[in-house]
């Protein structure tokens, strides 16, 4: 859906986008996507690599080679406001790579909204989201600054399936979907910098809030809008379950507690229906051996989530993990995938499948592709964005980017289809 033309948007800036975090695991690879851009976009964005070491920076810059050669570099530290103040008024668009988020984001997502500077990332830690939407919310939407976490793996192909589902089932019968549920299977490796964030997350008090399904959704006078009237079925899975839509046993998706929580603010942004559930779930295949396979998972991960809050179980976990800026090598996420297939039921009835897939590793070649390509949509496209919650403010993927980005990881080779009957 475009907006009219007198949509906010930041004034004329040095930079289009601004790379922040860029000498990380994943920022490397972003640098590296801008710098392979086709010659036709690079003509048309002005960037440039930020973090708190020059030195660094250059070495990711020199690394990339000419793609990169126009790129200028930008110190800014994570906690230095009045470097964040002006990064932010140079930059049309802010992508940020710099987590754990709770403790290098939060000074940069509040310079960018009262700057009305444009933002986009990789997180995936719901609470300290919700902690920016309460504290900055208001001066967003006041300065047109649109902040759009949640732009990688996580959430974006469970943001947009859903939403693609809606507009399917609308489309073809006429009705909304009155469910979605999806099947992940993937593989790829993990980066240090995202095991840093839920380690991080696990440590502190914001588990309890984690746990909790409706956690991003609209706040209003009397608490969070948009609430199904049973929210009993969009408690988090703990138990494995045979679905005969899927003709596959399920177990809990590692990543439902967060996407789950995005797609349910997108329901609630953009309306998707009251009586609206959304639940997702990994696939372990058919049969005994699946069933045995996922009882298993299913312990395993029940086992973890205590053991991870116990301090000694955790220290040693760190100290095994990669450590920041470390991650799968180059062969690995090349040959990643996930597949992501999707059911939509209506009121009535009606049934759709869809299916979300990609090859690459999913926490990092994937995610790279999505956070970048979201940003291009801001940097290029904004008139063609859909004008969700006024002009400015917290939106996810599908409520601030929704067609525009679809159009764009299809062109980036994603495969994003919604609408095939289905029993």
């Amino acid at each position: 859906m475009a907006t009219s033309s007198s949509k906010r948007a930041p004034t004329r800036r040095k930079y289009d986008v601004v790379l922040y975090g860029a000498t990380g695991f994943v920022g490397r690879q972003t640098v590296a996507y801008f710098a392979g851009l086709r010659p036709s976009v690079h003509k048309q964005v002005r960037w440039a690599l930020a973090g708190r070491s020059a030195a660094k920076l250059n070495e990711v810059k020199a690394a990339c080679g000419a793609g990169a050669s126009n790129a200028d570099v930008i110190v800014a530290d994570a906690q230095d406001t009045k470097a964040l103040d002006a990064l932010a008024r140079s930059a049309k668009v802010v992508l940020s790579t710099a987590g754990p988020f709770a403790v290098f984001g939060s000074a940069l997502v509040a310079a960018c909204a009262r700057n009305g500077t444009h933002y986009v990332d990789i997180t995936g830690e719901t609470p300290w989201v919700r902690e920016m939407i309460d504290e900055h919310e208001d001066v967003a939407s006041s300065t047109g600054a649109r902040i759009i976490p949640f732009c990688g793996f996580d959430s974006v192909p469970s943001d947009l399936g859903a939403w693609l589902m809606n507009q399917a089932m609308q489309e073809m019968h006429g009705e909304p979907c009155a469910s979605v549920k999806s099947a992940v299977t993937m593989r790829g490796g993990v980066n240090g910098g995202t095991l840093a964030s839920g380690i991080n997350m696990l440590a502190s008090d914001a588990v309890k809030d984690f746990m909790q399904p409706f956690l991003l959704n609209p706040r209003d006078a009397a608490g969070l809008a948009g609430l199904p009237d049973d929210t009993s079925v969009d408690a988090d899975p703990v138990l494995p379950a045979y679905d005969p839509d899927f003709r596959a046993w399920l177990v809990p998706f590692v990543m439902g507690p967060i996407n789950t929580r995005v797609v349910r603010r997108s329901a609630a942004l953009l309306g998707y229906g009251p009586q609206f559930h959304y639940q997702e779930y990994m696939r372990m295949g058919a049969g005994p051996i699946a069933a045995a396979a996922a009882t298993g998972f299913c312990a395993g991960m029940a086992w973890s989530k205590f053991a991870l809050r116990v301090p000694g179980v955790r220290q040693v976990t760190e100290r095994l993990m990669p450590g920041p800026g470390k991650g799968p090598s180059e062969r690995s996420m090349d040959n990643g995938s996930y597949r992501c297939e999707l059911v939509a039921i209506s009121p009535s009835g009606k049934r759709l499948r869809g299916k979300i897939a990609d090859r690459g590793d999913p926490g990092n070649r994937a995610t790279t592709k999505m956070v970048c390509e979201a940003a291009l949509c801001l940097a290029l496209q904004l008139e063609d964005l859909p004008q969700a919650a006024g002009e400015g403010g917290f939106l996810t993927p599908a409520s601030g980017l929704g067609d525009v980005l679809v159009s764009r990881l299809r062109a980036a080779g994603m495969t994003l289809v919604a609408g095939n009957e289905g029993g």
